[in-house]
């Protein structure tokens, strides 16, 4: 199977990022894609209020992502915003982090489980934490979803194998400091090696390469997207620009590298 990774760099307007969106995913598709993957916050980017640009699966923007996609014959996974709800099924006044994955055959959403509180940032101030692992079948495929932080918790990405997947989707806007792009892909390839998966690890592209000055502390990318092997090995990465990468997927790779390095078997539960 043939997947694209479009490192963007978001802006603040849904509806300019949704032209965005729909350009990549166009030159995926005529590269021979049949699977594209978005960073986080593709909807709109971090250091830009959510709330009021967040919506339901069924909304606006997530309806034009599922047209787009069909329309291509591509499946597309996207980061957005969907309205945080209480208990009581009104809004609490946060958001969720959430990706849509959407195309022929596909339909799943993924709502962030660990939210960024670190590196001087507080997510939780306006983000409400999901709580379940999600995977989707495309193209002979099991895939799981994780999102940015999600990538420092080793158990997100055993959940998803445990459920099947061959292939662990990242979509991240990664936060820029000293080693953090560094850090970016040594945990992409670490979550590949604990689980035997590929690893597609797709974030924002850095906006000081296009000259734009951060907001604060939110994290805006680093970009360094990156496919990485079940056995660790970087197939391809991208620098901090905005990019198209491209590459190819066989499962008969994940079940030779679970014969090889059989982790998943092997593990105890303490």
């Amino acid at each position: 199977m043939r997947i694209a990774l479009a490192q963007l760099i978001s802006g603040r307007e849904p509806a300019e990022n949704l032209i965005l969106l729909e350009d990549y995913a166009r030159r995926a598709k005529e590269g021979g894609a049949e699977l594209v993957v978005f960073p986080e916050a593709t909807m709109r980017a971090f250091g830009n209020s959510l709330l009021d640009i967040a919506e339901p699966l069924d909304g606006p923007w997530a309806s034009q992502v599922r047209k787009i996609a069909q329309d291509l014959g591509i499946v597309i996974v996207a980061g957005m915003f969907t309205p945080g709800i209480a208990s009581d099924g009104t809004s609490n006044g946060k958001v969720r982090n959430t990706l849509i994955a959407t195309g022929p055959g596909v339909d799943a959403s993924y709502d962030k489980i660990h939210l960024f509180d670190a590196f001087g940032f507080a997510e939780s101030d306006t983000v409400d934490a999901g709580t379940d692992p999600v995977t989707f079948d495309a193209g002979g495929l099991t895939f799981g979803l994780a999102t940015c932080y999600d990538i420092r918790f080793p158990a997100l990405f055993t959940a998803n194998a445990d459920r099947g997947a061959d292939v662990n989707i990242v979509s991240a806007s990664w936060g820029a400091g000293p080693g953090k792009a560094e850090q970016w892909k040594l945990l992409a390839r670490a979550r590949a090696i604990d689980t035997t998966t590929f690893v597609l690890a797709c974030g924002q592209g850095d906006p000081a390469s296009q000259g734009r000055e951060p907001k604060g502390a939110a994290p805006t990318g680093v970009g360094h997207s990156v496919v990485v092997s079940p056995l660790g090995n970087v197939l391809a990465e991208l620098d901090a620009e905005p990019g198209l990468l491209f590459a190819e997927l066989d499962a008969a790779v994940v079940e030779e590298a679970r014969v090889k390095l059989p982790v998943l078997a092997n593990r105890r539960d303490f």
